[in-house]
C-alpha cells in the first residue's frame, strides 16, 4: 500500500468513520502550491463544549494570523478554563497550534530562547477526570529549512492518571498533499479513550477551501463545533486562516 493510500485509510477510519475523535490538529503541505497548512478543529458533546466558536485575528499582510476560541453565548459558559484559549499563534518563522492555553506557554518559552520540549515539560494533561483529556500541540519552524516539525501529546499515565506521560515526535517534512495528525481521543466512550500511538499520516490535498470542506465533511455532524485551516507561505511570513463554525449564520 502506498503512502497516499495509507493517509486516506487513516482519514477514513480515524475521522470519517469515527463519531468522536475529539479535538484534532494537522500539520502538512499543500498539494497545489508551495505552502504549509495547519488544521485545527474542536468538537463537543456537552452544551458547555459546544457553546463556542473560532475567531481569527490578524492574517493580513504584515500581521500574524492568530486563532482563538470564544463563547457563542457568554451567559451559558459553565467553566471557561478548558474551552476558551488561543489555539494558533505565531512568532517570526514559527507557527504554533494546540488545544489549550499551552499555546501561550509555547510562545513565551520560545520567545525567551527555550525549546518546544521545555515548554511542554512544564504542563500536564487536562484535569478533567475521568477523561483526563490529552493536550496536543504542534510547531512548524520555517527558520530551519526545509521546515522543522514537532508534535506533542501530554496524556494521563495509564497506571496512575495523576501522572502525565510526555511524548514528542519530530517527523521529517511530509510530501506535498500529506500531513501529520494528532487527536485527543480514539473514539467515543465513557470515559473517553485517549489517542495512542504515533501521529497519523492524513491527506491535505487541494486548495485551502477544499481542505476545509474535506475535514468539515468528515467530522461527525452532531459533535463538530469549529474548524480552521491556516495557510503558511513556504518562505515564511504571516499566515492566513479560514474558519467554519457550527453556529455561524
Amino acid at each position: 500500500m502506498g503512502i497516499v493510500q495509507i493517509a486516506e485509510q487513516n482519514f477514513e477510519r480515524h475521522l470519517r468513520q469515527n463519531r468522536y475523535p475529539g479535538r484534532g490538529l494537522v500539520v502538512g503541505r499543500s498539494s497545489v502550491e508551495d505552502a504549509w497548512l495547519m488544521i485545527y478543529w474542536i468538537m463537543g458533546r456537552s452544551d458547555n463544549s459546544r457553546n463556542r466558536r473560532f475567531v481569527v485575528e490578524g492574517g493580513s499582510p504584515g500581521s500574524p494570523g492568530s486563532l482563538r476560541t470564544e463563547p457563542v453565548d457568554s451567559s451559558k459558559v459553565a467553566d471557561p478554563s478548558l474551552i476558551i484559549y488561543e489555539a494558533m499563534l505565531e512568532l517570526p518563522g514559527i507557527y504554533l497550534a494546540s488545544n489549550g492555553d499551552q499555546t501561550r506557554t509555547l510562545v513565551e518559552t520560545l520567545r525567551a530562547g527555550g525549546t518546544f520540549e521545555a515548554a511542554l515539560a512544564t504542563r500536564e494533561r487536562e484535569p478533567d477526570a475521568p477523561n483526563y483529556t490529552p493536550r496536543i500541540s504542534a510547531m512548524l519552524n520555517l527558520n530551519r529549512r526545509p521546515g522543522e516539525l514537532a508534535l506533542n501529546i501530554l496524556k494521563a499515565n495509564p497506571a496512575d492518571p495523576a501522572l502525565t506521560d510526555h511524548f514528542t515526535y519530530r517527523p521529517a517534512p511530509p510530501p506535498p498533499g500529506l500531513g501529520y495528525c494528532l487527536t485527543t481521543y480514539v473514539g467515543d466512550g465513557h470515559p473517553l479513550p485517549s489517542f495512542s500511538g504515533e501521529p497519523l499520516l492524513v491527506p491535505c490535498a487541494g486548495s485551502v477551501e477544499a481542505v476545509l470542506d474535506l475535514y468539515w465533511g468528515a467530522l461527525d455532524a452532531e459533535n463538530r463545533v469549529s474548524l480552521a485551516v491556516k495557510r503558511i507561505p513556504a518562505a515564511g511570513g504571516p499566515g492566513s486562516i479560514l474558519v467554519r463554525n457550527r453556529f455561524d449564520a
